[in-house]
């Protein structure tokens, strides 16, 4: 419900700013289907549910272990065009799982079996983060990125509004939320929804998506310093080595692209990104 609220409140926004400077409106039937798709993949379950989880999972740890998301990006693009990995992007692709796989076992050990299940569902919303966001630089969306990105948000709160009633949350009105849930909301729609979500739009269809992916290298760290400061979270020892394998594998996986990219500014046929990707679209 919170969530539905902060993304049709960020989806009112983009439309009235998209109105006021006279930005088109108009979709088709296939853009906006693949705005639904998209947003579906991207905020209703990548974002949505991994809000869910938050309640079982401490901040630190589900940051670090979304900085899985370029090998994840990285993986789907080889598997969709048949690439073999490089052996640089594979040995990235091993260390972060092996981060992965050390972060998920100390946060079982911390707090019960039950993590498991927690954990596995962070992981299914990071890999529909990934998916979205190669399907978001591929499909038919509307040319403008922020008119774009105002359907993804709008749609998507629609289907986590449903979401929520099937589920039975209970309704609780703004008027009756606290003054930090009211700060945070307006922070994570303004901020967080309309400003990094149109940023976020625009790079898919600017730069390749890997890169844009690399932007979770700065999300744990953040995440981690905010969780222990603020909310008492543990960051141990087993944390950081894991953190950092983790983020060691997805900077291996960032080097072979820029090598990638630089072999196809050369003329050469070493690449192994997407094509579309690779020239920006």
């Amino acid at each position: 419900m919170l969530s539905a609220i902060r993304f049709l409140t960020a989806g009112a926004i983009m439309f009235a700013a998209a109105k006021l400077l006279k930005m088109s409106l108009a979709i088709t039937s296939k853009q906006l289907f693949n705005c639904i798709i998209s947003g579906s993949l991207l905020v209703v379950y990548g974002q949505g549910v991994f809000i869910w989880a938050l309640q079982y999972v401490e901040t630190g740890f589900a940051a670090l272990e979304a900085a899985v998301d370029p090998l994840l990006v990285m993986l789907i693009i080889h598997s969709i065009d048949r690439k073999p990995l490089p052996a640089k992007s594979a040995a990235g692709a091993a260390l972060g799982t092996l981060g992965v796989v050390f972060l998920a076992s100390e946060e079982a050990m911390l707090f019960g079996e039950e993590s498991w299940i927690h954990i596995l569902i962070l992981f299914s919303c990071i890999l529909s983060w990934s998916t979205g966001s190669v399907f978001a630089a591929r499909a038919e969306l509307p040319k403008n990125y922020f008119v774009s990105a105002a359907y993804q948000m709008t749609s998507s709160g629609i289907l986590l509004l449903a979401g929520g009633f099937a589920i039975g949350e209970k309704w609780v009105p703004p008027a009756d939320w606290s003054s930090d849930t009211l700060i945070a909301i307006a922070f994570l729609s303004l901020l967080g929804s309309v400003l990094a979500f149109t940023a976020f739009n625009h790079l898919l269809r600017n730069v390749s998506t890997m890169k844009v992916a690399t932007a979770s290298y700065v999300n744990p760290v953040v995440a981690l310093v905010l969780g222990w400061q603020f909310l008492n979270e543990q960051v141990t020892t087993q944390t950081v080595t894991a953190g950092a394998a983790l983020l060691t594998g997805v900077y291996l996986i960032n080097s072979q692209e820029r090598v990638d990219q630089a072999s196809l500014r050369n003329g050469s046929n070493g690449s192994t990104g997407a094509p579309a990707e690779q020239s920006g679209q």
